[in-house]
């Protein structure tokens, strides 16, 4: 134990010895420690932000889309679903809890002397419910408002804003948008009473809810949309995920039937769940990052070969010391085990240093650029690892020229 604390005592004072040269040859271990943490933290902020904002949206929805049609090899766009394929799926499946189609279109919104382009969306009344938008204030409206084609409207949460001075950072945002309540506004020139505003549900993926105007389905096909009743998307949820597989089957079999497609023909229409959709991007994002890592890995590879690099200078600068420790009784394993000591601190102080980059290059990412970052406890470890294996590798070939140096040779280097 004695001889080892020497040998690192020997170590250390040849480090310190040169300082400026040692804090130069870390230089590329910090830089390559930095960039993976940082990378990662990109990769990973990233995928929490997605998993964040589809749990949001819900976990058991699934989202049913018009197909590709072909003609002799040529696509001739999307295949067409209707509402009687909605109102078929509400009145025949047992295994879904809500249903709802969605026509939607960007349109002028108008409100006194302000006005906002957004999107405004004809859905059913259980819209709101698989997507669990919760109101400041106000009401849905109703399965007999749709049945009537009454012309009234819900507001997403950044939509009062859009038709009036009223800053959503404000406390007293919700009291200034339930003003709007009864108030009416235009939608395509054509009037509809506000009965309620959203809270605020952020962005999620493709979907941008507080930015649309929610209208009854019926108003929208035929009093704004021009009797338009081709369906873009109709949105289903289930009850609990563990009942998803049964709703995609019946799903499935329901709309066969509609559009007369026979078991084993390829359907014209698709069926997606977010749990899919997570598990996709979950996987993109995993190979994006390890992408992102391996790039900056090799910033770690460059600094090993300088450690190597800078170790066979002081191989050669330190020739007759190392004669001089010989000739005294000095071991190969102790002359080895002193450069290795060398090469594996200096990677472990560039790894150090490089935690701390990589820490303060992911926090001024997330504040300048607004982009989420998560540094883990794991990639840390593992960085801190990489790095003192780098120095215990490229360490090695250095020690071991060291050590088999013949005493007699060394003394008389010069």
């Amino acid at each position: 134990m004695h001889l080892l604390f020497e040998i690192v005592k020997v170590a250390m004072s040849a480090i310190t010895t040169n300082v400026l040269r040692s804090v130069l040859t870390t230089l590329g271990i910090v830089i390559g420690v930095g960039a993976v943490i940082t990378m990662v933290s990109l990769g990973e902020g990233a995928q929490m932000q997605v998993e964040e904002q589809i749990n949001r949206m819900g976990t058991s929805v699934l989202t049913i889309r018009p197909g590709q049609e072909f003609s002799h090899g040529v696509s001739r766009g999307d295949t067409r679903m209707s509402i009687e394929d909605a109102e078929a799926l509400r009145n025949e499946t047992r295994g879904l809890l809500k249903i709802s189609p969605e026509l939607q279109s960007r349109m002028q919104v108008t409100y006194l002397r302000w006005n906002s382009n957004n999107q405004v969306m004809g859905v059913w009344p259980d819209y709101f419910e698989i997507y669990d938008h919760g109101l400041i204030s106000g009401r849905y409206f109703t399965e007999g408002e749709v049945r009537g084609r009454r012309r009234v409207a819900i507001l997403g949460y950044s939509i009062p804003e859009r038709l009036g001075e009223i800053p959503t950072d404000s406390s007293a945002y919700p009291i200034a948008a339930a003003l709007l309540i009864g108030k009416t506004i235009q939608i395509r020139g054509i009037p509809f009473e506000v009965i309620g505003v959203l809270e605020e549900k952020g962005d999620a993926m493709w979907l941008r809810p507080d930015d649309q105007v929610f209208i009854p389905q019926s108003t929208a096909q035929y009093r704004v949309m021009g009797g338009r009743d081709r369906l873009g998307t109709i949105y289903a949820a289930t009850e609990t995920p563990e009942e998803m597989n049964q709703a995609i089957a019946e799903i499935d079999r329901i709309m066969r039937r509609e559009h007369r497609i026979l078991p084993g023909e390829d359907a014209d229409f698709s069926i997606r769940n977010s749990t899919d959709l997570l598990e996709t991007f979950n996987a993109t994002a995993q190979t994006f990052t390890l992408l992102l890592a391996g790039i900056a890995g090799i910033s770690l590879l460059v600094g090993g070969i300088g450690i190597m690099n800078i170790m066979l200078v002081s191989v050669t600068e330190r020739t007759r010391e190392i004669g001089i420790r010989k000739a005294l009784g000095a071991t190969r394993r102790a002359i080895m085990t002193q450069f290795v000591v060398e090469a594996s601190t200096l990677c472990l102080l560039g790894g150090v240093l490089g935690v701390g980059l990589g820490y303060g290059a992911a926090e001024m990412t997330t504040r300048i650029a607004e982009l989420n970052t998560v540094v883990s406890p794991q990639v840390v470890a593992l960085a801190l690892a990489i790095s003192a294996l780098i120095g215990l590798f490229f360490g090695i070939w250095p020690a071991r020229r060291a050590a088999i140096l013949d005493p007699i040779d060394a003394l008389r280097y010069e």
